[in-house]
């Protein structure tokens, strides 16, 4: 039976313990859950053609799945999230925080906590990016930055000489003729 590789014939325990009574395999090399199975055997033997108990599958939904699931059904998630940052949590993570402090005072209704939840969010985002980014806003640097870098490649083309078939291919003639771009103005803060 422990020869046999058809796995309707006997069950993994009953095929390992041929191999162990005929010698194939050593004991020592014998799984880790053998001496298990062998202590406590299952009710019923694992076999292929024994069929599935019926037993229905549970909804498992928590009270929060309720509040998240309106939160992306009505907004769009507007941010990227990495499974490797532990330390930051997901806007749906801080909507269902806010949610929940608000329900814990009772005071309003649950669409009421919904939208003041949705707002307070709002501002707790607006609020880590001002502190996020220097005094001047980041799309007026990304603007200037644009118009520069923009200006800067006009004045590269437009100064750069046609070339023509026979100008010289030397490398020494391609060094001098080299690309007037100033590094400098690109990156400048």
């Amino acid at each position: 039976m422990a020869q046999s590789r058809l796995e309707k014939i006997g069950t993994i325990f009953t095929r390992v313990q041929g191999l162990l009574r005929g010698g194939a395999m050593k004991t020592e090399d014998k799984p880790i859950w053998y001496d298990v199975y062998a202590a406590f055997p299952p009710k019923l033997e694992p076999r292929f053609d024994r069929p599935a108990p019926e037993i229905p599958v549970r909804n498992i939904f928590y009270a929060e799945d309720v509040v998240r699931a309106k939160l992306h059904k009505q907004n769009r998630p507007q941010e990227t999230i990495s499974l490797f940052d532990h330390k930051r949590s997901t806007q749906s993570q801080q909507f269902v925080q806010i949610y929940q402090d608000l329900k814990k005072q009772g005071a309003l209704d649950e669409q009421r906590i919904y939208e003041t939840a949705l707002d307070l969010l709002a501002e707790q985002r607006q609020q880590s990016r001002l502190e996020a980014s220097p005094e001047d806003s980041l799309p007026e640097q990304d603007a200037e930055s644009k118009t520069q870098l923009l200006s800067d490649f006009k004045e590269v083309v437009e100064s750069q000489p046609a070339k023509s078939p026979s100008s010289p291919a030397s490398p020494k003639a391609k060094k001098d003729a080299g690309v007037g771009i100033n590094i400098d103005s690109l990156f400048k803060d």
